[in-house]
């Protein structure tokens, strides 16, 4: 553990980071007494010793202080957005196939999952942000439609965009940009259903992002939900923004996080799920789609830790 002065900047730590400062006076004062009379070389070492000991004892406070910090910064709060793209009416199902899998994915690992709106997922766990924050892209998928007669393959894409709901954000949204529209909610529910008008749509009208929010119970709380997820996505609007202006110069990293960046294919004639950022395949279809991701949510993982390959270009040669 290194001490820095930016330790000084954080209230939290600034009493810790002075008192190591002041330590770091009296050794230094210690072991010039020492350099100047060499008798006192004994007494000056103990003192020496007997410091380096207390800012050890800071500085493991200190770090306590920051981790804690950092952990509360952490989002545990995930939203999943998906999207219809090209392929029509095969593009919507496979988008409600998509949501199916991750919702079965959290489900499975014990995190509580929420429906937003019909193609809209809140997940919340303690690992939960950051197991899903890569899947952002566009997912296609190759395969023989329900309602294709000839057996034709179609491909079809579908987009995701995940974001996360932080406890502190950098995002300040002025009330005189948002637009705001009431409606009823729709789908079984109680007595309220379909008579008042709960559910909430919000547009932010600077950037045309629009949120609709429909399951919670209230006006109230269905605004105050739709607000959070706007906040997520205007947040991560910018940061996509910012990451095209310095995509040449990321290095190590999965992808850039944009939703019309491909990331991944389904192809069913092969039975196989492949990842254009690792340029890995998977098989075992209906496994995956039953919520099975772990592999390749792992293999993801352990490519960020270990600094794989440049994977930001994720146009692969695999179909």
């Amino acid at each position: 553990m290194e001490y820095s002065p930016e330790f000084k900047k954080n209230h939290a730590t600034a009493f810790l980071a002075g008192e190591y400062e002041r330590l770091e006076v009296e050794k230094a004062s210690a072991q010039d007494a020492a350099a100047r009379d060499p008798d006192l070389a004994a007494m000056a070492a103990e003192d020496v010793a007997r410091v380096d000991a207390r800012q050890q004892e800071l500085l493991t406070e200190i770090y306590r202080i920051i981790a804690r910090e950092e952990e509360a910064e952490q989002p545990t709060a995930i939203v999943l957005e998906f999207r219809a793209g090209a392929g029509g009416d095969e593009a919507t199902l496979f988008a409600k196939d998509l949501r199916d899998m991750y919702q079965q994915y959290a489900q499975n690992k014990g995190w509580h999952v929420r429906a937003i709106d019909e193609l809209t997922l809140e997940i919340v766990g303690a690992d939960a942000y950051e197991a899903l924050r890569w899947e952002t892209g566009v997912h296609r998928v190759q395969r023989v439609p329900a309602t294709e007669k000839s057996g034709r393959i179609h491909t079809s894409t579908a987009s995701i965009a995940a974001m996360p709901i932080r406890t502190k954000s950098t995002i300040v949204i002025n009330p005189s940009d948002l637009e705001m529209e009431f409606s009823r909610s729709g789908g079984a529910g109680g007595q309220n259903v379909n008579k008042v008008e709960t559910a909430v749509r919000l547009v932010h009208k600077p950037t045309g992002i629009d949120v609709r929010s429909s399951s919670e119970r209230s006006q109230q709380a269905n605004r105050e939900k739709a607000l959070q997820i706007l906040t997520a996505k205007i947040e991560q609007f910018t940061e996509e923004g910012e990451a095209k202006k310095h995509a040449e110069t990321r290095k190590a990293q999965i992808g850039t996080g944009d939703r019309s960046e491909k990331i991944r294919t389904y192809n069913f004639l092969q039975d196989r799920v492949t990842d254009h950022r690792l340029k890995e395949s998977w098989h075992n279809l209906p496994k995956i789609l039953a919520g099975g991701l772990d592999p390749i949510i792992e293999s993801l993982q352990t490519a960020l830790a270990t600094g794989m390959a440049d994977i930001a270009h994720t146009d692969s040669p695999i179909g």
